[in-house]
This record gives C-alpha cells, structure tokens and sequence, in this order.
C-alpha cells in the first residue's frame, strides 16, 4: 500500500488504534461465550417453566404461590449450575494457578461456599424484583405469555450474572461477595420476620421462629461462614506472594491471619447452625469466638502486616477503638444487645473491606 491509500490508512490507524491479541483475551471471550449459552440455555428453561406454572392459573407477582416464588426457586438453581461450572472451570485461569494445590476437601469447600453465596444471592435478588413489580402493578396477574417472557429474563439473566461473577473471583470480589451476601441475606431476614419486634431482644431473635426469614438469617450465617473460609484461601495466597517479594517482613502472615479467618469463619457458621433458642450457650460460645479472633487480628496487624501503608493500621486502630467503645456503651447500658450485635458486624466486615482494598494495591507500583 503506497501513496494516498497508504497516508489514509495511516491516518486510520492513529485515530482508531488496532488493538493487539493478548494471551487473556482468548480467555476472556471464551469466558463472555459460555456465560451467554448458560444465559440462553436458562432462558429458555425459564420460558418453559414459566409458561408452565402460569399454565390454567392466573398468579399475582409476589406470594405464596406466585410467579415471583417459582422464579426465585429456579433462578436458584440455574445459579448453582452456573457457579458451580464457572468457578470449576476458572481454576485454569492466570493467577488461579494456586488453587490446583489446595487439598480436595478444601477445594470442595471453596466450590460449595462460592456456590451456595451466588445462588442465594441469585434467588434473594429475583424474589425482591418481583416484589417490586408487585408493589408497581398491584392487582395484575400473570398468564402463560408473561409467564414465559418473565422467567426467561429472570433465569437467564441470572445464570449470565453469576456465570461472569463466579468465573472471575478474586480476593477482592470475593470480599464484595460476601458484603452483599451477608447484607441481602440479614435485611431480607428482617424484612419478613415474623415478629416486628424481634429488634427489642437480640440480633439472633431473627433465626428463633419457625418461619422463611428464620431459614433466611440462619442460612445466611452458614454460608457466609463457609465463604469466609474460602476468603482465607484467597488472602493466604496474596500474603503469600507480598512475603516473597519482600514487602511484608513477617512471614508467620501468611499462616496466622489465613487461620484467624477460618476460624472466625467457622464462628460464624455455628452461630447459624446453633440457634439461639437451641443452644443458648453454643450459640453465645460461637459469637463471643468470632469477636475474640476478630479481635485477634486487630491486635496483631501492627507485627503480622508489618509493610502495609500507614493509612491501613491508622485505620485498624480506629476500628479497635470503636470495638472497644462498642463493648464499654454496651456493659454500661447505653444501648442494648442489638445495637451491639450491629456494631460488632458493621466493623467486622468494615475492617474485612478495608484490608482487602489494602491488601490489593500494597507492593504495586505507583
């Protein structure tokens, strides 16, 4: 190409930039290909399904049964099928390496816990668009059409979301994970509890009765718990790799602070598992553990994390403080049981947000 053609092409190229092939980027359409084939192949199990349960009934948008119930439940499970493949498959993925020495029964549990969040989050989050719509369009009701063209929406997009979601976890979407999943997963709890003033006893009156919203608060525990222990696998091998570059000087890291958040992660699932009008002890033991190792890793920051930024421990010793406010307002009467419980969450998971965002950009180049 010589002359004009060529000064044109030229001009082209400077405006329009031609982008090289990098190694990733097979990978990331691949990844984009499969996320779209689970969202049509859920789609269309939605329209059928949806067609179905609308099928010679007529169903309101929320309730029980309604569309937004048979939604939900299938939105579920397409989003087991879709993390449980996505997150299995993603093991081959750059700077997954790692996870092909974790031992099989720790990997099962990273599966499980990545799983059972992003179906949860999946069901939780279809039920409340549905409520919405409910809300919106009161009085309507739902034939096989709308039935279908809703539930290949709702299925579909959820098997599309969760398949990009679980394919590309990382420690620092894994962390937004859980927040979100802790933090639907409580207010939908309190949101349908059958007694609107569970608020006046404990935070853990919400898993007492025998209704959905205690299903809800208890399940929510036990998953977060078991996501909490995947967190660390995540954490151990980031600690891991600012040890061996040197920006950390303490190489216990990468062993303490993984095992602290397993067992607070552990805690937490026995909070769920324990109920508190079940075992009010166990129930006690397992929440007092999980606040004692929060506070743990709070104490032992300064020496564990020595290489973080300054701004990191500033922060952690601000948190440690409030965590100390907490328990003294508390004792003294201040405010009750509940407002406790709150606080204590709200600066567990602040704490575990500021790390994670800490952690991620320490050793990187400015």
């Amino acid at each position: 190409m010589t002359g004009a053609p060529a000064a044109a092409f030229a001009r082209m190229r400077y405006i329009f930039p031609v982008t090289t092939t990098t190694q990733s980027e097979p990978r990331t359409v691949r990844i984009e290909t499969e996320a779209v084939y689970a969202a049509l192949s859920a789609g269309a199990l939605g329209a059928v399904l949806g067609a179905v349960a609308t099928w010679g009934t007529a169903l309101a948008f929320w309730g029980w049964p309604s569309a937004g119930g048979f939604a939900a439940i299938v939105a579920g499970a397409v989003a087991i099928a879709a993390a449980a493949t996505a997150y299995s498959r993603s093991g081959a993925l750059p700077g997954q390496e790692w996870r092909r020495g974790l031992r099989s029964g720790r990997a099962v549990v990273n599966v499980v816990s990545v799983t059972i969040a992003h179906a949860a989050l999946a069901a939780l989050a279809t039920a409340v668009v549905y409520l919405v719509l409910g809300l919106g369009f009161v009085g309507m009701v739902l034939r096989p059409f709308e039935g279908a063209v809703l539930g290949a929406v709702s299925t579909g997009l959820a098997a599309y979301l969760v398949y990009l979601s679980a394919s590309r976890i990382s420690t620092q979407r894994l962390s937004s994970l859980l927040l979100s999943f802790v933090a639907l997963g409580t207010l939908t709890a309190m949101a349908t509890s059958p007694d609107p003033d569970w608020w006046r006893f404990h935070f853990s009156e919400l898993g007492t009765f025998a209704a959905f919203s205690s299903v809800v608060f208890n399940g929510t525990l036990i998953a977060a718990g078991l996501l909490v222990t995947t967190f660390a696998a995540y954490v151990q091998s980031d600690l891991s790799a600012l040890v061996t570059t040197g920006r950390l000087t303490s190489r216990r890291s990468r062993s303490v602070v993984p095992a602290l958040l397993v067992v607070m992660g552990v805690m937490l699932a026995c909070v769920g598992i324990v109920p508190v009008n079940l075992n009010e002890p166990i129930h006690n033991l397992a929440a007092s553990g999980m606040a004692l190792m929060f506070f743990g890793l709070l104490g032992s920051s300064p020496w564990l994390l020595r290489g973080m930024p300054r701004a990191f421990f500033l922060s952690t010793a601000a948190i440690g403080a409030a965590f100390v406010a907490a328990v003294v307002l508390f004792v003294v009467g201040f405010f009750g049981l509940t407002a406790f419980e709150i606080a204590v969450f709200a600066l567990i998971f602040g704490w575990i947000a500021i790390f994670i965002r800490f952690l991620g950009v320490t050793g990187q180049k400015e």
